[in-house]
């Protein structure tokens, strides 16, 4: 049996031959002029899935470099606002201990006093700073309304205690700016471990110069009390009240018991106490408040004066306590700066590896594509001749 082939057949084989070439030279030219291998998703379907997937990640990265650069903003104003207010403290200390000179009249501890206000306020300013987009810095994640106000006695927290965690690489985050209640508030006071002060309804001049615990160490974080007894004697009550230790005392020595120590000069009266225990808390703000009262109040006694020398040392420790707070902030600050360094480097180099595997799906070989061009451009004319010399096959033509 033999099988006939029409003439239209024949024609429309041609004619399919030259179309298909027509098509693959068509498409080779399109990826020439753009430089893509991949124009559409049907050229190679699943390396055009891959490569979707992997544009999603490149705008991911950018997405966490956005978040980089607003966190990293905020550390820094963060880091601004925390070196001023640590200059700040320095100079109240300056004046502080100007103003516990003896040669000083009441009037200059008045003008220190206005300076020490004026800083205060300047204190409270860097507190309510904002990152420049009308969030505040230390207002935790409560941070669209100012953080510090001013109250009836004293400075108030409107903020929370929540630091955000932001993520600026994949799987890396780093701690937003520290609340207000962890920098400016719940300071330590004292040594920041223990604390001692003398009695505010003691008549005497005892000042104390020094306290702390002793090198043998034994406190068991219990508080006491000192009561001073007629011929430099002393007592130490516990918090029951009951006497743990007596003796007489020499100015400016230590006097030990219970793993403390402390240290009195001046003349303490008869009955006068001095408290020890367990450091306590207190914001920086009412620590220099505390200042500035104790140099604004009325000295008329030796007892007032030797007041002011205690409330004058006492606010001296408790602001390098504050300072070292800042301190603190700020190299925790530094560290999640440099956090964000090496995200910015975890990005780049993720960024140039998607790139790269990126380029290898979708960049077009140009040699390749203009050989495969040329090759489809000569069966295209190899194609042509076929079906002109087709068409000289009618029999007609041979009973011409």
């Amino acid at each position: 049996m033999t099988t006939r082939i029409s003439t239209s057949s024949m024609f429309d084989l041609a004619l399919a031959s030259m179309l298909a070439r027509q098509k693959q030279l068509a498409a080779l030219q399109q990826q020439v002029a753009t430089g893509q291998k991949i124009v559409t998703a049907k050229d190679d379907p699943v390396a055009a899935g891959a490569a979707v997937g992997l544009d999603r990640a490149l705008a991911e990265l950018e997405r966490l470099g956005q978040n980089a650069n607003t966190v990293g903003n905020r550390l820094g104003l963060q880091e601004n606002a925390l070196a001023l207010a640590g200059d700040d403290l320095i100079r109240i200390n300056e004046l502080a201990v100007q103003a516990a000179s003896d040669t000083l009249s009441d009037e200059d501890r008045r003008s220190i006093a206005a300076e020490m206000r004026t800083l205060l306020d300047n204190l409270l300013s860097l507190a309510n700073s904002t990152d420049g987009t009308g969030r505040y810095l230390f207002g935790g994640t409560a941070d669209d309304v100012a953080p510090f106000s001013r109250v009836a006695g004293g400075v108030a927290y409107n903020g929370d205690q929540m630091q955000r965690s932001v993520e600026v690489a994949p799987g890396l985050f780093v701690k937003d700016t520290l609340p207000g209640s962890e920098v400016f508030m719940r300071i330590r006071t004292g040594d920041g471990r223990v604390d001692a002060g003398m009695a505010a309804s003691n008549t005497g001049t005892a000042v104390l110069e020094d306290f702390g615990r002793t090198s043998a160490g034994g406190w068991n974080g219990e508080r006491f009390t000192l009561r001073f007894t007629a011929g430099n004697g002393y007592e130490v009550l516990d918090q029951g009240g009951a006497v743990v230790a007596s003796g007489t005392w020499q100015p400016k020595q230590d006097i030990e018991f219970g793993g403390l120590r402390v240290a009195v000069s001046g003349q303490p009266d008869d009955g006068d106490e001095l408290e020890i225990g367990p450091a306590g808390t207190r914001d920086v703000f009412a620590t220099v408040q505390a200042l500035i009262d104790a140099l604004e109040a009325d000295v008329v006694t030796p007892a007032d004066q030797a007041a002011r020398r205690n409330a004058i040392q006492a606010g001296m420790r408790d602001v390098a306590r504050a300072a070292e707070r800042f301190i603190d902030a700020r190299a925790s600050g530094g560290a999640q700066l440099a956090l964000v360094d090496d995200a910015r480097e975890l990005r780049e180099a993720n960024s140039v590896t998607i790139k790269t595997t990126l380029s290898g799906m979708r960049d077009l070989d140009y040699a390749d594509a203009i050989t495969r061009f040329q090759l489809e451009s000569t069966a295209l004319q190899a194609a042509q001749l076929v079906y002109t010399r087709m068409q000289g096959l009618s029999l007609f033509d041979l009973l011409r």
